[in-house]
């Protein structure tokens, strides 16, 4: 009997030893940080890693999301494929020619309409046949140098005269007797400029090298400033050397004029050789 009431005493020692293990919860709910194993799930062996689930955090889904890169915008131009082809002021041959374009080229391409490009030239809306173009795309830069090209674009067939007086003085003063039908490559640069981004160039490509930052020839972008020497320069020294400027548009092509009329024309191999610097001014 003594036996027996020893074992119960122990017994009633243990049952609220027991009730003490865990900690208790309102009724519905499981305990703080116990996991849930009401699932129909089987328990996963924790000698077998391979069955441990690979857990997925919101930070590895957008590590892992790929990312589209965005495509840049495209300025669309047209490439002319014949030989002095007429450009006119309306959609057909019964309208009035205002200029050639030479081959290899490019003016800018606005629409179409019954077979006829529109296009610019000499600051008027005109019109080549499609017939003899093709389609031609350079990746646009931002905004401000998008709007200096399209002054310059504006211009093509204007003519080249040397000398031409400037819009301003390189301070922005405005000069008497400027005229916006003929340009040299200078003061269609400075025009352009102001014209587009209110910056003021100055009067000469010999003091234009020395504004904004230089960029190394394998860095140029759309909308930065070339400088050439010439025949008649190549063999001076220092700034002298100085005598011509464009602006560079992508894919080798630069707008300027040079003799005959402004045009977007590609870097000639001679033209190449003349290299001498290009300047940043924007961007």
């Amino acid at each position: 009997m003594k036996k027996i009431a020893v074992l119960l005493a122990v017994a009633m020692l243990l049952v609220p030893l027991a009730a003490c293990s865990k900690p208790s919860a309102p009724e519905g709910e499981l305990p703080p940080f116990i996991e849930d194993t009401t699932q129909n799930e089987p328990p996963m062996s924790e000698e077998d890693p391979s069955e441990t689930p690979e857990v997925h955090t919101p930070a590895d889904e957008k590590e892992g999301e790929t990312e589209q890169p965005q495509q840049p915008a495209l300025a669309h131009y047209l490439a002319v494929e014949a030989d002095g082809l007429n450009v006119r002021a309306g959609a057909g041959t019964d309208h009035k020619t205002l200029g050639q374009a030479q081959r290899d080229t490019l003016l800018p391409f606005c629409g179409e309409e019954n077979g006829w490009c529109e296009t610019r030239y000499c600051g008027k809306t005109a019109y080549v046949s499609a017939r003899y173009t093709s389609p031609r795309s350079l990746a646009c830069a931002e905004e401000t140098i998008e709007a200096v090209i399209r002054e310059g674009c504006r211009l093509l067939g204007t003519p080249y005269v040397y000398g031409a007086t400037r819009l301003h003085d390189g301070k922005g003063h405005l000069l008497g007797g400027f005229t916006a039908e003929k340009f040299d490559c200078s003061s269609l640069m400075q025009y352009i400029f102001y014209r587009g981004a209110g910056v003021l160039l100055d009067v000469t490509t010999r003091t234009q090298i020395a504004q904004g930052v230089h960029v190394d020839g394998e860095d140029l972008r759309r909308g930065d400033l070339m400088f050439f020497t010439n025949a008649s320069r190549k063999n001076k020294s220092g700034v002298e050397r100085v005598g011509h400027v464009a602006l560079y548009l992508g894919g080798g092509y630069i707008l300027h004029t040079a003799s005959d009329f402004a045009k977007i024309e590609k870097i000639s191999p001679l033209r190449q050789s003349y290299f001498l610097e290009a300047r940043r001014i924007l961007g």
